[in-house]
């Protein structure tokens, strides 16, 4: 009985822990309006460095080293520009378009249970669309920490975050389209 008892209690404090957690990150999200983040980004061992600046909802600006690559989403769009190419993807084609949209995120982790990976990370698998999507998030901080996607060509894109900074002054006018000249 005792040991029934002992399984019972610790199986209540790992389900709180969890639901805190959950709340906990909820809480953090609803009180975002924009992040600045330098990241690492690897696309099937590709791997790229750069910043970005996330406007809620669904706009994004980023700036990839030593490339002169930049994407950008305005809300409805994605643009995707080097020096020698540029892509145009309407947003909702795209896993961003669910990345981008707190509300989505927060109604999904509501209802999604949550892995803890080694410890530090606090995942997230969404399945929607076609798209899945696994968000990360820090253990310690509850802060959105990466993605892993699949893009367009069914790579898969592992996006990291850190030098995070929260509710920044931007200027709005870097989530104006580049021209494809």
């Amino acid at each position: 009985m005792i040991k029934i008892f002992i399984i019972f209690t610790f199986s209540l404090i790992i389900f709180n822990a969890n639901a805190d957690n959950k709340e906990k990150i909820i809480k953090n999200l609803k009180n975002i309006s924009n992040l600045k983040f330098e990241f690492e980004q690897n696309i099937n061992g590709k791997i790229e460095y750069g910043n970005c600046i996330i406007e809620y909802p669904k706009k994004m600006y980023c700036l990839y080293e030593n490339n002169n690559k930049i994407l950008v989403s305005n809300g409805k769009s994605l643009v995707i520009k080097t020096l020698s190419s540029y892509y145009r993807y309407p947003l909702e084609k795209t896993p961003l378009n669910l990345i981008l949209n707190k509300n989505f995120l927060i109604k999904k982790i509501n209802s999604l249970e949550e892995k803890i990976v080694d410890q530090s990370y606090i995942n997230y698998t969404i399945t929607e669309n076609e798209n899945n999507i696994d968000i990360f998030f820090d253990l310690e901080t509850l802060n959105l920490i990466g993605w892993q996607t699949q893009d367009i060509y069914q790579n898969k894109a592992l996006t990291l975050l850190y030098s995070i900074l929260v509710n920044q002054k931007i200027k709005k006018q870097l989530f104006k389209l580049p021209s494809q000249n």
